[in-house]
């Protein structure tokens, strides 16, 4: 089995992030989306990031009408700092049988070289890069990379950031998240000091 990593905070969820992962599970050669839902540093607190457990349950609310869509809460056990390579390597352990590929955005791949291990990363795993409004160069190194797949997802211009401001002021972006996400927030009264 074929299973793309999406790493983020996912603070909140939202429907570009849905809409990403849905269209490499439709449009790629992934079995499966895992949404790796990154811990909250102990060494970086952020007022405005939601607990683990609670950003989980988030993305578990998302995802679990897609078949091909899942949570993941592997990086919650693993040791901080955490980096990727980490990570790749525990879930490969652990899953000797599959094969795991790295989801990320164009903007992040301009930055990819500076990632711990990136050469071994590359070596071991393949990465889908879906497009965003950038500015800025991708390294030449990983222009027609055979291990690196730009994928024609919509672009998606929706920042988790953005829909927390919102929240905060008191508008309705009911339509950018979920409905089961939107709940969740509302209920708990996320967001919105």
């Amino acid at each position: 089995m074929k299973v793309g990593l999406y790493f983020g905070t996912f603070n909140p969820i939202h429907i570009g992030h849905l809409t990403i992962a849905n269209h490499l599970a439709e449009h790629s050669d992934l079995d499966q989306i895992w949404f790796v839902v990154t811990p909250q540093s102990p060494f970086k607190k952020k007022s405005s990031l939601l607990d683990d457990r609670q950003r989980y349950e988030m993305v578990y609310l998302a995802t679990k009408d897609y078949l091909k869509l899942r949570p993941c809460d592997i990086e919650f056990g693993l040791k901080q700092p955490n980096y990727t390579i980490d990570t790749l390597t525990y879930l490969q352990e652990k899953h000797p049988d599959y094969e795991f590929a790295l989801i990320m955005g164009e903007d992040n791949l301009k930055s990819f070289h500076k990632w711990k291990n990136y050469e071994l990363i590359l070596e071991n795993h393949s990465i889908y890069v879906y497009p965003r409004l950038s500015d800025g160069k991708v390294e030449k190194k990983f222009n027609n990379h055979s291990k690196i797949f730009n994928i024609s997802a919509p672009i998606m211009e929706l920042s988790s950031t953005f829909i927390r401001e919102e929240i905060k002021a008191g508008r309705n972006i009911r339509p950018m998240l979920p409905d089961k996400v939107w709940h969740y927030i509302d209920e708990m009264n996320f967001y919105k000091h």
